[in-house]
């Protein structure tokens, strides 16, 4: 047997590649970028050393190998570094695409097939695994461990950035305005779907495949300490929305944000069901439930808003009132998130909403509604609530015919707004519907008889003796005509000013005036004009009073729908 200190060729051989490139010219370059089977020749050279170490018998012999490995250890460590940066080394990314170059605005991109951006080849990885294995067998898994976690979190927070998450503090989330929050709402759960379906997930991945031989709880670990700073940073947006102010104009955002995270927490559940994981996952299940609680509170009080609400003066010329135009928006984008809030309106509302004992409310609990769902009840109430506010303004007319032709408007508004929502018209319910279209066809009747019953008995014989050529027939025909033009020019030039925003509706009011007025007005004239010579009594032809009904209800619209302002207390 040869001497101990000769040991085999093969030894040899790797003690020499190690060795060569640990010279002054080699320590420039990384084995990892020249022919692949170069680093393999490495790391084989490193398997035989440790071997052959097995079979020393000297201490001489084991110190030199000791040293060998040393060497062959911290070119390792940096080949580890080196390749994990795959983002600058081409020979081990699998896309060339970068964050950056990724559109926010390209919805489609999030549900349909996700990019694993700059993510290492399998040839990397294998190397990358090889590399943690070497190192482990030798005793430094912990400086591997900690070059991965150092490479991957500035990774992490490189495309964060590229991401665009912005570093917003709490203050800063809860000063932002209604329509600047909603943009950033949107913008955060594009970059959420992204971190919970691509970033995160593949980095998991990668984490696995890398140490998947050195046990379950390494992965864990490595995985959430690579990731939980982005991660904590992501949610605090949501964080801070969750315990903002409960004001209406929020509820949307608040919305949005729970129905992403609802989406995305069976993804994150499988993320982080590790016991490491705890610190993101249970913070973003506390947030998910003060989403829900505030969504809920944020629906109470619109429905004591609209109760409340002050507006000092009622709609000029009787047209929709900006109340009316706003709750019905508010319910209309409420049935958007329908699926997300019956979720969470778990038990239904009171059906009674006798506020203070105020017998003008309508009782719920008389009304036919049909199998409602809580928010569908919960909306139910809130168009009733609205009703009740409508009628007092009415009052503030000192006209009746107005306060119906305004009445009328607005529940014809209503009507409209639910129809023209599927979602909302279906929650809502045939039933509450059919006494919606009752009331209205109900203020039509009474607008009616206030503005025309007395025009019309103008036009009556009322009074007449069964001979009309009796003097005091003459004359009290005469004063018919003259009592009805009087009349007529009086509702004429006030409801000229009055306003009928929907085209359709205007219309109809118009066809029906001239349906009521015509057919009596000729027979009046046809009936008394030989007998009580009235040709130089008639001021207009059917025709021109045809015409003139065509003036009824031309106030200015725009005008109109902006002027009476909402007011909330």
């Amino acid at each position: 047997m040869e001497a101990p200190h000769n040991f085999s060729i093969a030894y040899e051989s790797a003690v020499k590649i190690i060795l060569q490139w640990d010279s002054t010219a080699a320590k420039e370059t990384m084995i990892s970028e020249g022919d692949s089977n170069e680093i393999d020749e490495y790391l084989q050279a490193v398997d035989e050393i440790q071997h052959s170490m097995e079979l020393m018998s000297t201490s001489e012999d084991r110190s030199k190998a000791t040293s060998v490995i040393q060497i062959a250890i911290a070119r390792l460590g940096d080949e580890f570094v080196n390749i994990l940066t795959c983002s600058t080394n081409p020979r081990y990314s699998t896309s060339s695409s970068s964050l950056s170059s990724i559109s926010l605005t390209d919805t489609s991109y999030y549900d349909a097939d996700y990019l694993d951006y700059d993510a290492p080849s399998d040839e990397a990885i294998n190397h990358l695994r090889s590399i943690a294995e070497r190192m482990h067998s030798v005793g430094h898994l912990r400086q591997c461990l900690q070059a991965y976690r150092q490479v991957r979190k500035a990774l992490m927070e490189l495309r964060f950035r590229d991401l665009g998450i912005e570093n917003l503090s709490t203050d800063d989330v809860w000063e932002l305005e209604t329509e600047v929050l909603e943009g950033k709402t949107k913008r955060w759960i594009r970059i959420a779907k992204v971190c919970a379906r691509v970033l995160f997930p593949n980095e998991k991945k990668l984490c696995e495949q890398i140490f998947h031989d050195l046990g379950i709880a390494i992965q864990d670990t490595y995985f959430i300490e690579t990731i939980k700073d982005s991660a904590i940073r992501l949610f605090k947006f949501a964080e801070a929305i969750s315990t903002g102010r409960r004001s209406l104009e929020r509820l949307f955002s608040i919305l949005e944000l729970h129905q992403t995270m609802s989406h995305l927490f069976p993804d994150m559940e499988v993320l982080f069901q590790c016991k490491a994981s705890e610190a993101i996952r249970i913070p973003a299940a506390e947030i998910l439930l003060r989403l829900s609680l505030a969504a809920k509170e944020i629906l109470w009080k619109f429905e004591k808003a609209v109760l409340d609400e002050l507006s000092p003066f009622p709609a000029p010329g009787g047209t929709i009132h900006n109340l009316t135009a706003f709750v019905m928006k508010y319910i209309i984008r409420i049935s958007v998130f329908k699926r997300t809030l019956v979720e969470l309106l778990e038990s239904k509302p009171s059906m009674d909403l006798r506020y203070s004992n105020d017998l003008m409310i309508p009782d719920l609990r008389l009304m036919e509604l049909g199998e409602r769902t809580p928010l569908g009840l919960q909306l139910i109430r809130i168009v009733v609530i609205l009703q009740y506010k409508l009628e007092i303004k009415s009052k503030e007319y000192n006209d009746a015919p107005l306060a119906h032709f305004f009445m009328m408007n607005n529940v014809h508004y209503i009507i409209q707004r639910i129809e023209g929502c599927p979602e909302l018209k279906n929650m809502i319910g045939s039933e509450y519907l059919k006494q919606l279209i009752g009331m209205f066809g109900q203020k039509v009747i009474s607008y009616q008889r206030s503005t025309w019953l007395s025009v019309l008995h103008c036009l009556k014989d009322d009074g007449l003796v069964s001979w009309v050529s009796h003097p005091s027939s003459r004359i009290l025909v005469r004063e018919k005509l003259k009592t009805f033009y009087t009349l007529f020019k009086k509702v004429h030039q006030t409801q000229a000013a009055w306003s009928v925003p929907d085209q359709q509706l205007r219309e109809e009011l118009r066809i029906l005036i001239s349906q009521n007025l015509l057919p009596m007005y000729r027979t009046f004239i046809s009936r008394h004009c030989n007998v009580v010579s009235l040709d130089r009594y008639i001021k207009y032809t059917c025709e021109e009073l045809e015409a003139a009904a065509l003036d009824f209800f031309k106030g200015n619209q725009e005008r109109a729908l902006t002027s009476n302002k909402v007011r909330f207390v």
